[in-house]
């Protein structure tokens, strides 16, 4: 799964998921510009992904929830390199709660950042990667599919994107770009953090106790990790994927429930 001469554009890259798919894409010997708000943290990141092994490396600081900067990060990334093979569609993090308590700004920007930033990039990528017979992967979760009560931003927000992505690859009339989505369940990242330090205040236990908790009712063996969802982006921008179109990629250690 070699990427040498391939460009990237990784969204959300400056930690998590995003930070470890950017490290994959680099091993992989791709050229990557990293898009993310928090400055320090992409510089890091461009640091790990130069040792890694990228042919190059652009940072663009973006709140993607604006209007005009995926398309501004596009132009940019084939201003540097001269070309886009790969978009990784991963920023966006949306607000869990008692949905009576989640006010209309909550979902307006879940919606913002996460689907409307991907319709955007698309656009602006897809005659880039049409050109290089290139490949989009769109980052959903498992909440598309099994709604919860205090998921109601996050699952419509996947849920769509998961829509937008299959109806987007029946637009690849030569059959390029490939576009497929992936939808990670339970991952050890700040966000899974995040929900199990609410248990634990919850619940008056400690973190590991709280991490135990919330392992059995998601009902996996263990946790995931970020390099799980890396693995399958690196699988899915690569030729073993060369058939692979308007597919979904559930990784969640069997997390859902549903077919």
């Amino acid at each position: 799964m070699k990427l040498r001469g391939k460009v990237a554009i990784v969204t959300g890259a400056s930690r998590g998921l995003g930070r470890e798919i950017s490290l994959s894409l680099a091993e992989a010997g791709a050229s990557i510009c990293l898009v993310a708000r928090d400055e320090a943290e992409l510089a890091k990141v461009a640091k790990l992904a130069t040792s890694a092994g990228a042919q190059g490396v652009l940072t663009i600081v973006a709140d993607l929830s604006s209007v005009g900067e995926p398309a501004r990060a596009v132009a940019e990334t084939v201003e540097a390199f001269g070309s886009l093979d790969i978009l990784v569609n991963n920023a966006g993090n949306t607000k869990r709660g008692d949905f009576l308590t989640l006010t209309d700004e909550d979902h307006l920007s879940g919606f913002a950042l996460k689907y409307h930033a991907t319709v955007r990039f698309c656009r602006s990528a897809w005659p880039h990667l049409v050109a290089s017979q290139g490949s989009i992967v769109n980052i959903s979760g498992i909440g598309a599919h099994t709604p919860e009560a205090e998921f109601t931003v996050g699952g419509p927000v996947n849920s769509a994107i998961i829509n937008f992505s299959k109806a987007l690859s029946k637009a690849a009339i030569s059959g390029f770009p490939r576009v497929n989505t992936i939808c990670p369940g339970p991952i050890l990242t700040d966000r899974l953090n995040a929900r199990v330090a609410k248990i634990a205040e919850q619940e008056h236990v400690t973190h590991p106790v709280a991490q135990e908790i919330l392992r059995k009712q998601l009902g996996v063996d263990r946790f995931g990790e970020a390099k799980d969802i890396a693995d399958a982006v690196l699988y899915l921008c690569s030729d073993s994927a060369k058939y692979v179109q308007g597919s979904v990629l559930t990784v969640d250690g069997g997390a859902t429930p549903g077919i």
